[in-house]
């Protein structure tokens, strides 16, 4: 039986921590796949905050996670405070299935999950059990949308946002360059507004050749769209599976 991605050449650009499963996904499919991470996920510069929030757990009703790095981060943080089990009284919301399969990880249980990889879309399904006065805690990247934030705050909810992690470009070495002059992806993935941004700063437009685009949701398309970049395919949910049938959706039609 033919692979669906047989002979296709397939530009992951994601961190190396958050990639692993997705490029096996794709060579199982037959993909080659060119992994060029454009970033590099590194703690807060200023960790206090992220520290008292670890210390103070239990003033919260909620705790928000729009990715899994955050529940890392945050999830460090309450070891090192030694105050891991007083998050077992905390309702846990999160954005898409991969964060959710990290809390499950930690052998916690997941209140409210989205529909959808966005923001806008956690916040419609916490606001029918959200209170005014509700005290959220939002572990989050320094550079991460405020979408989330807003509309919480604009509920009434009391949020308390503190840098999990940050984002910085990724040194490209010369043999990335290299690799994509001589084998042009015929599709890029592309995970975030952040991850864009950094492949046209450290290699530009112009190596994406005809490579068609697949975002893995509907923020990233819009940056893409934002940027000049047309987008084929968008994932209908932020997980390696449905990346990998955009990715044929993209390829096939």
């Amino acid at each position: 039986m033919q692979k669906r991605l047989e002979g296709i050449r397939v530009l992951v650009t994601r961190p190396r921590e958050r990639s692993e499963e997705l490029c096996f996904l794709l060579e199982d499919e037959g993909a080659e796949v060119l992994h060029v991470p454009l970033l590099e996920l590194l703690p807060p510069e200023d960790p206090r905050p992220l520290v008292a929030a670890a210390e103070s757990i239990q003033r919260y009703k909620w705790v928000v996670f729009a990715s899994p790095s955050a529940v890392d981060a945050l999830m460090e943080a309450l070891r090192e405070a030694g105050t891991v089990e007083l998050l077992s009284r905390v309702r846990l919301a999160v954005v898409g299935p991969r964060t959710a399969r990290t809390v499950d990880g930690y052998g916690l249980t997941v209140a409210v999950e989205s529909p959808e990889g966005t923001g806008a879309a956690l916040y419609e399904v916490m606001r029918p059990g959200l209170e005014p006065e509700d005290e959220v805690l939002l572990p989050a990247a320094e550079e991460g949308r405020r979408e989330l934030e807003d509309s919480l705050s604009e509920h009434g909810a009391r949020v308390t946002r503190v840098t999990a992690y940050r984002s910085r470009p990724a040194s490209l070495p010369p043999e990335a360059q290299a690799l994509l002059e001589s084998s042009p992806p015929d599709v890029a993935l592309f995970a975030s507004p952040r991850t864009a941004e950094a492949f046209l700063e450290a290699v530009g437009r112009e190596r994406l050749g005809t490579a068609r685009l697949v975002a893995i949701g509907p923020t990233t398309a819009s940056a893409l769209t934002h940027l000049g970049l047309p987008v084929a395919s968008v994932a209908e949910r932020p997980t390696p599976e449905a990346l990998v049938e955009a990715t044929i959706r993209a390829i096939r039609g």
